[in-house]
């Protein structure tokens, strides 16, 4: 591959909402899991631009994106008792990174260096590269931008701020829509979060909390079997993707007049439960406060923890009934101070007489693909035979190892169309690979069994059940 020239073109931008507040309570919530993990957690992603466009064109953006979005010109301090906060600078200079090809390299050189360079971004800490917590670079070929990586740290925006960034640069799935001008700046959101009336609904939250972890055990899969790991590595990532799946699941979905994500929850805890007897289940699920009043569009992160405990006796249809239902009450409780939250789980900790953590953790990541998937719920016409053609498409990966997880599952439903794709961490110390596997297939197989019968049994063995 022909390697480009590479320069930084400085961007200066100014714009308003200078000043210094707290953390929001979705910032304090992402930096623990980044300490926790030791992940970027950086949102990145790579597009192809509209034609025409050149560098000046992009530079030209970025300052006015820069210049919109107190958000992305936010740096993490530290206040005067010592606690980190953010503070947002009225102007300054970020550099736009660009990678200039030949002009006798073909086209699809750039690309392929800009899907590298994305995934290298994915990885990489931005303080080593810019104070700000955006990075961008344009792949130019032939005097025209042709490709763009963009970087967003996950402190100044979650998955969807940074569709919504995209979506102010003019690219990305969702180009076409305007992003509401009158959105909450982080800042305020988070001076927000101080007041007694928005504090009560952390006051709030903690009480459902208190409920859900009173109970809980040491760890949700208990501790390890095997320390060596599988192949020497404990924790390891892989993919689940299933077609035949994501048939079933809209055949679920229209039978029981639930949305996809709740059977696609209550599914995966079932497969957990036949595959680990662990019943109830009790696990993390990331939410989106983005339907709460006023947040839609907020450049920000807005995803925090929420946990729900999931009884798995009785039929498929009876656990999407108590999913649909447990769910619901885990959202209206995902809003809170993850300070607060720290606080209790030390005070039960020591009331206890013993740490427990929930170590199981489930995320349905589907923000572009939800709404066709839920549309189609409507009218799809999906019959056994549709089903089975798909079953010799699915697929199980092992794609490699890590140094450490907090969790000893960790699941993410991935925004794939038509299919069920499933990104996966997983603790081997404490899971085989058998039972891993036996789990991953079981996403199909109840699925499948459930499709067309409302009386299929969850088959989680009885004699396994743990209790709460």
């Amino acid at each position: 591959m022909a390697e480009p020239s590479i320069e930084r073109i400085g961007v200066p931008f100014a714009g308003p909402g200078e000043g210094t507040a707290p953390l929001t309570w979705g910032q304090k919530a992402i930096m623990q899991d980044m300490r926790a993990t030791g992940w970027t957690h950086n949102n990145s992603g790579a597009h192809p631009l509209p034609e025409g466009l050149t560098v000046a064109d992009m530079a030209e953006r970025l300052s006015r994106l820069m210049g919109k979005h107190p958000a992305l010109r936010t740096q993490v301090g530290v206040d005067a008792d010592g606690r980190p906060c953010q503070v947002v600078h009225g102007r300054g200079e970020i550099d736009l990174e660009v990678a200039t090809f030949p002009d006798e390299v073909d086209r699809a050189e750039a690309i392929h260096y800009g899907n590298l360079l994305w995934f290298e971004w994915m990885q990489t800490p931005l303080e080593l590269d810019t104070p700000w917590l955006l990075r961008m670079s344009v792949m130019q070929h032939r005097g025209a931008a042709v490709y763009l990586v963009l970087t967003v740290g996950h402190l100044a925006a979650d998955g969807t701020g940074t569709l919504l960034v995209m979506t102010d640069l003019g690219i990305g799935e969702l180009a076409e829509r305007e992003v509401d001008p009158d959105a909450v700046w982080t800042i305020d959101l988070a001076r927000r979060e101080q007041t007694p009336e928005v504090r009560r609904v952390s006051d709030r939250a903690m009480r459902y909390w208190e409920r859900q972890l009173r109970p809980l055990p040491p760890t949700t899969f208990g501790e390890p079997t095997h320390p060596q790991g599988r192949q020497g590595h404990r924790y390891w990532h892989g993919r689940f993707n299933s077609q035949a799946a994501y048939l079933a699941v809209l055949a679920i979905a229209q039978r029981t007049r639930t949305d996809t994500s709740r059977v696609l929850l209550a599914v995966i805890a079932i497969a957990i439960g036949r595959a680990t007897g662990r019943n109830p289940l009790t696990s993390h699920v990331i939410v989106s406060n983005r339907f709460r009043p006023g947040l839609a569009d907020v450049i920000g992160t807005l995803s925090q923890n929420s946990v729900l405990t999931v009884d798995l006796d009785g039929t498929v249809d009876d656990v999407i009934g108590r999913v649909r239902q447990a769910a619901t009450v885990a959202w209206m409780h995902a809003y809170y101070d993850p300070d607060q939250l720290e606080e209790l789980t030390g005070r039960l900790d020591a009331e206890r007489g013993h740490p427990a953590r929930i170590t199981c953790r489930i995320s349905d990541r589907r923000f572009s693909t939800r709404p066709a998937t839920e549309a189609r719920v409507r009218d799809a016409v999906i019959t056994p035979a549709a089903i089975a053609a798909k079953q010799p498409e699915t697929f199980i990966s092992w794609d490699g190892h890590l140094d450490n997880l907090p969790e000893q599952a960790f699941i993410n439903i991935e925004d794939q169309p038509e299919t069920v794709h499933l990104q996966l961490v997983f603790d081997m110390g404490v899971l085989s690979t058998e039972e891993v596997e036996t789990m991953l297939r079981a996403v199909e197989e109840v699925a499948i069994e459930a499709a067309f019968d409302p009386a299929a049994p969850t088959r989680v063995p009885a004699a396994a059940r743990h209790p709460t």
